[in-house]
Formats: C-alpha cells, structure tokens, sequence
C-alpha cells in the first residue's frame, strides 16, 4: 500500500456522493490516495536513500533531498 516515509499518510475511504435536485440519491464508495513522489533524500546517518514522500512533505521542507 502507498505510505509517506515521513508523515504516514496511507489512503482514506469515503463516499462518492450523486447530488441530483439538491438531494443526495446515490452514494458509492472510492479511495483518496496521498500524493506521493519517489525523492532521492539524505537520511540521519548521511546516506543516501530513494524513499515515498508526500507532496505535503516535500513543499514544508520535512525532506532533505539529495
């Protein structure tokens, strides 16, 4: 399963909602997946690793890339 290295992020499950006549008919199920990017970061121990980070992640500055 998809996963941030950093933060944890995992997909969410939810409901697809049909909004018809201002009245919600038909719910159907679906999934919102993170937004992962494969980065080639520097780790504690100055090596470096190709690991899962969000997007989230990498725009606060979570992620020292290579």
């Amino acid at each position: 399963m998809a996963k941030c290295a950093v933060c944890g992020k995992t997909q969410s499950n939810g409901n697809k909602l049909s909004i018809t006549r201002s009245h919600i008919s038909k719910r159907s199920p679906r999934t919102w997946k993170p937004n992962l990017r494969s980065v080639k970061a520097i780790m504690e121990n100055g090596e470096t690793k190709k690991i899962h980070v969000c997007a989230k992640c990498l725009k606060d500055g979570k992620v020292k890339r290579a």
